[in-house]
This record gives C-alpha cells, structure tokens and sequence, in this order.
C-alpha cells in the first residue's frame, strides 16, 4: 500500500502526485514507468460476491455486479494481476472496452 504524499496542478492541467510505496510494490512494476494507474481501496463501494464451483468448490468465480457490466465484450483475451498486502488480497483484471 501507498500514500501519497503531495500533488500539483500543472498548467496543462493533469495533476503531478509524490507517491511513497513499500519496497515489494515498487519491485512489482518491474521497472514500467508507463500505464501505471492509481486507485484506493477505499473508493471500491460496490458489493459483490464469489461463487464456487466443481469438484470441492475448487473453482472460483468472481461476480461482475449488474450496473458494471457495461462495455464488457465475454469473447476476448484478459488479463489480471494479484496484489498482496499485509491484510487484503486484490485481483485487477484488465481487458478492452466494447465499442
């Protein structure tokens, strides 16, 4: 987890941010300084849940809530990543918008 630490409006109006990460997070980019997203764990307002399936529930499933299932194409390639944290485990899953 992070924090940042201080922001600025630029003149051409995007907003420079001072990010203070652990260690383990900074590694984990790899060394891509591009495409790199900021979110909040605290912004995620929209219940969901996880279904299990199969042979003793080994296969899990999580749930897209209906009112974000805008835009989502079923028959194309995703990716996902998971990030650990001392008490939370996030998966971000990543594919195109459906035009």
């Amino acid at each position: 987890m992070g924090r940042i630490l201080s922001s600025r409006l630029r003149d051409d109006g995007k907003v420079v941010f001072e990010v203070c990460v652990d260690y383990d997070e900074a590694i984990s980019l790899n060394g891509h300084m591009e495409n790199v997203h900021l979110f909040s764990d605290n912004t995620a307002l929209t219940k969901t849940n996880m279904s299990e399936r199969g042979r003793n529930e080994a296969t899990k499933y999580f749930l897209i809530p209906k009112q974000l299932r805008e835009n989502i194409k079923f028959n194309q390639e995703v990716s996902c990543q998971k990030l650990e944290t001392g008490s939370r485990i996030m998966f971000i899953y990543s594919f195109m918008k459906h035009k």
